[in-house]
């Protein structure tokens, strides 16, 4: 078993408040790493919220695209909440990275936690087919991202209606 907790369910199950609630019952000081983007002022909204709900104790450090670097610079035995895997998907992918490659990258980094580390993600495969191929394609890569990073979890949550369910 390994440090690394992957907490995954839908949009607005509970997956930050849960994932904020499991890193603050450790000793701080507490990291969270952002990869949120705040194009428009509705995501500004979501972002202050978050921020809000935190409050202190949280050293916060935006990471849109180098999740891999922002985790490998953590210190030692720091709690670390990464908030979320589809939103840097989802970076990488109007850029027009290698998404294999990051993900590679990602996983090699997460597969060693040097501390108890929460990694947030949406599960976006149990609705319908989208109906253009961007959509598709992003639901195909996030399910990729979510198995990948799952497989070298220690522990995973599924987030339903605010309650955690433990899959592993």
């Amino acid at each position: 078993m390994n440090g690394l907790t992957f907490i995954i369910g839908g949009a607005r199950s509970g997956k930050s408040r849960h994932a904020e609630e499991l890193v603050t019952a450790l000793p701080g000081p507490w990291t969270y790493i952002a990869t949120a983007q705040a194009y428009d002022e509705e995501m500004r909204e979501r972002i202050a919220e978050h921020r809000a709900r935190r409050g202190v104790g949280w050293h916060a450090v935006d990471a849109p695209l180098d999740l891999a670097g922002a985790l490998a610079a953590q210190p030692q035995g720091q709690p670390v909440l990464l908030d979320c895997l589809t939103l840097w998907l989802t970076n990488h992918m109007l850029a027009g990275h290698d998404l294999e490659a990051e993900a590679v990258r990602l996983a090699t980094v997460l597969s060693s936690p040097r501390g108890p580390w929460f990694v947030v993600s949406n599960e976006v495969g149990q609705g319908i087919v989208p109906d253009n191929a961007l959509a598709r394609r992003f639901r195909d890569e996030a399910g990729r991202l979510n198995q990948k990073v799952a497989s070298i979890a220690g522990t995973v949550l599924f987030m339903v209606a605010g309650l955690p369910l433990k899959v592993r």
